[in-house]
């Protein structure tokens, strides 16, 4: 939506210059009627939308810990909120918070006014805020959600630490062996026809590799994007997107990463709703919606069915085949004393450790990997040029 800003003057008389992001100028003039402004003057910014520019976990973690603070300091949300707007080095989260703030000034609650703004505020965000303002302790909903924040961002950051170093690994050796076969290659196959010596199978290979890659490099580019594609599109689907996290799980050591990973968000996710005061059907639906693995996603949903139906939380979850007895018992454990929410806050706590264990496991493997698959490659393709060479060495000796 296009942002503009206005001039409006207070019914004690002030002039009032702010931005606001709405429809168009009727919206505008309509919301600053709501608030009791007498209107004097709108432009519409160049800046059309606040939808450019991203907001980055840490700066939500940061504006919640300030805001937090200052609602528990017994500042007025809208005076909190117009701190946060002119304090936060974010442009685009400054321009949500001025928008939340008016929406709050016209008679909605947080809640409704930061739902507005999904790439923000997730659903599991807003609906912490809503508990937090029925049940009066916003504050400490907020610091909760900060802490929440902080903890799924670490552990994404560590699945996704892990996967860098293979890939530039990887990259380099694709680059390497791509330089190989399209310059150095050639060279080495002029001087063995100049020659005219008979060549061994290994070195006929990398030749007809090279010979290929030079000819149809434009074809095998199509050959990668367009699979590249393909998978993203398969991904997309729902089949696909269930098939894929399926093998995914099923991979050695990295499914044990990306599995210990989807155990720890969606005990620490259900947890924090859970203690926040949201209700166990309403939690099992937010979470399965950020749980990041279709295979997890449809086990959470099989829950949330099975407690509408007034059974357990745990059985569907055992069925899964997703989550390790341990937590289905402890799960379990949860419900029959109800401290379920503490108990799903002790497994979040052991899999972070898990995860951690995982991670220096999978990169332990993925090291002497790499080191094989670079001496295979490009020692491989070396060698298979030099063994011409060796041979005539031979014959003329």
């Amino acid at each position: 939506m296009p942002i503009f800003t206005y001039t409006a003057r207070a019914t004690n008389g002030d002039l009032k210059t702010a931005t606001i992001e709405a429809a168009s100028r009727d919206a505008v003039i309509a919301q600053l009627r709501k608030m009791r402004l007498a209107v004097v003057k709108i432009d519409e910014n160049a800046q059309k939308s606040t939808k450019k520019g991203s907001i980055k976990i840490r700066d939500i973690v940061v504006f919640t810990r300030q805001f937090s603070t200052m609602v528990n300091a017994g500042l007025p949300l809208v005076q909190a909120l117009d701190i946060l707007a002119k304090q936060t080095d974010n442009k685009t989260l400054s321009s949500i918070t001025r928008q939340v703030m008016f929406d709050v000034e016209s008679g909605y609650t947080l809640a409704d006014s930061m739902a507005k703004h999904p790439r923000a505020f997730t659903s599991l965000y807003t609906n912490m805020v809503a508990a937090g303002e029925a049940g009066g302790i916003l504050d400490v909903i907020l610091n909760r959600l900060a802490a929440f924040l902080e903890k799924n961002d670490k552990l994404i950051r560590k699945v996704k630490g892990a996967m860098i170093y293979p890939a530039s690994i990887l990259g380099v050796a694709v680059g390497a062996i791509a330089i190989l076969l399209i310059f150095v290659i050639p060279t080495f196959e002029d001087m063995f026809a100049s020659v005219g010596v008979p060549l061994p199978f290994a070195t006929r290979v990398v030749i007809g590799m090279s010979g290929l890659l030079t000819a149809y490099w434009w074809a095998i580019i199509l050959v990668v994007v367009g699979s590249v594609m393909f998978l993203k599109r398969y991904y997309a689907s729902a089949d696909g997107k269930l098939t894929i996290d399926r093998m995914l799980l099923k991979l050695p050591v990295l499914g044990d990463v990306l599995r210990k990973s989807s155990v720890s968000r969606f005990t620490r996710t259900l947890g924090t709703l859970i203690a926040s005061g949201v209700s166990i059907l309403e939690g099992l639906e937010i979470t399965a919606r950020t749980a990041g693995n279709r295979v997890v996603q449809d086990a959470i949903m099989a829950s949330r069915a099975s407690i509408a139906g007034g059974e357990t939380i745990a059985a569907p979850l055992a069925k899964s085949g997703v989550f390790p007895p341990m937590v289905i018992s402890m799960i379990s454990v949860g419900e029959s004393t109800g401290g379920l929410d503490e108990m799903l806050s002790k497994i979040a706590d052991f899999y972070d450790d898990e995860v951690d264990a995982a991670v220096g496991g999978l990169l332990a493997l993925l090291e002497p990997m790499m080191i094989v698959f670079l001496g295979i490659g490009v020692g491989g393709m070396i060698m298979a040029m030099y063994l011409p060479i060796f041979d005539m060495v031979n014959a003329v000796q």
